[in-house]
């Protein structure tokens, strides 16, 4: 005997918010694309080409930009609630070559 439907099943889908917000979008507040750049920083990389390389190729931008997005990110509180192992690392890393300076 085959199993009765699921109740979800016969609802309709949810229709988007009326505010225009995405309902894909993380409740965090960032953008997907810096969400993205989260993504790519938390990866490990086999060297400096092959990172070079997914920026290019996955987020659109150079390097520079990258950089530059990622550091203004590190101050953002929103990324550090998004992610905070990522962004305190990279804050640590940041951190200790001001240091070095």
């Amino acid at each position: 005997m085959p199993y009765p439907p699921a109740e979800d099943a016969a609802r309709p889908a949810p229709s988007p918010p009326a505010d225009g917000a995405m309902p894909d979008a993380e409740p965090s507040g960032l953008s997907e694309r810096d969400r993205a750049v989260l993504a790519v920083e938390r990866r490990s990389w086999p060297g400096p080409g092959a990172k070079e390389r997914a920026i290019r190729e996955q987020l659109g931008i150079s390097p520079t930009r990258y950089y530059q997005l990622l550091n203004a990110l590190l101050d953002d509180p929103r990324a550090l609630a998004h992610d905070p192992v990522t962004v305190n690392r990279l804050r640590r890393v940041r951190d200790a070559r001001r240091e070095r300076r």
